[in-house]
């Protein structure tokens, strides 16, 4: 059978059963397309193509190590297919790896920057009292901004100083916010959050003057407009989570200690702020020392 014949099946059969999307589809169908390509290449098809040969239609070409990881992927999805209709005793693919994983570390903002960025809110205004409260909870505790525009006044205490929030995977966590961020956050419920919802029931913690919980658009446009004003540039809520994470560690944190505040699944996600440490005493010995 020809390989354009048996892609044009295997698509057939992940539009019917996994109800998979055009996109993926149209992926799927680009990957196994150019791998049937470069097969032709040595006299191969997808039917007939061993271990070696689709390593090499796979890795022996100039690609990022995302797209050989994907192709990879693609191409294991299709033999295994193969296998589940009996057209195939063996899948090829079983013994091929795929490459690591380029990690790149994200840039993170120093303390002082970090600082000036919780600074910057006007707290003489109702909507300066909630974005302080906002940007200290969210260094304090290193939520997600889904995590943070979605906190309910119920899943905070603070008399206790500690928020429950609901992470990925449906995963509950305690976190503590920290002095600090108890100030603000009482600052802002007492003096504020009435004023912007204007008489309106709400049960989320930040609200607009919409009368109703801020959106992670408005909680993004925040975090943007303070950092601009202090000269940070490229922040994000999600930087901002960094930094929390990142400042811990460089404090001496236990990485058992920021998994569990951050809610990782696993540890190997956590072990990227020991990497981003690392670069940072390197960069200090390089700038400081005579030998450096």
């Amino acid at each position: 059978m020809l390989d354009e014949t048996l892609i044009e099946h295997f698509l057939d059969h992940l539009w019917l059963i996994d109800r998979l999307s055009a996109n993926t589809l149209a992926a799927y169908r680009r990957d196994l397309s150019k791998v049937s390509q470069r097969l032709k290449t040595h006299n191969q098809t997808l039917e007939t193509a061993e271990y070696e040969h689709l390593s090499a239609a796979i890795f022996d070409y100039p690609e990022q190590n995302s797209s050989k990881s994907r192709t990879l992927s693609s191409v294991r999805r299709f033999y295994a297919w193969r296998q589940e209709i009996g057209h195939s005793e063996h899948n090829p693919t079983q013994h091929i790896h795929a490459p690591k994983k380029n990690r790149h570390l994200p840039a993170i903002s120093g303390e002082t920057a970090i600082d000036a960025l919780l600074a910057a809110p006007d707290t003489t205004t109702p909507t300066g009292l909630r974005d302080a409260a906002l940007l200290e909870l969210m260094y304090a505790t290193g939520l997600r901004v889904s995590e943070a525009v979605s906190l309910t006044l119920n899943e905070i205490d603070l008399r206790t100083g500690v928020l429950c929030t609901i992470g990925k995977g449906n995963k509950e966590r305690l976190v503590p916010l920290g002095e600090v961020a108890v100030e603000k956050l009482i600052d802002y419920l007492q003096n504020a959050r009435e004023a912007l919802l204007k008489g309106t029931v709400c049960d989320f913690v930040f609200v607009s003057q919409k009368r109703g919980g801020i959106t992670r658009q408005l909680a993004w446009q925040i975090v943007k407009k303070y950092a601009s004003e202090v000269g940070i540039y490229n922040l994000s809520p999600h930087g901002l989570r960094h930094a929390f994470a990142t400042h811990l560690v460089n404090h001496g944190a236990d990485l058992r200690a920021v998994q569990m505040l951050l809610g990782h699944a696993d540890i190997s996600t956590t072990q990227i702020y020991t990497h981003i440490a690392t670069e940072r005493l390197k960069s200090i010995v390089h700038t400081h020392h005579p030998r450096g």
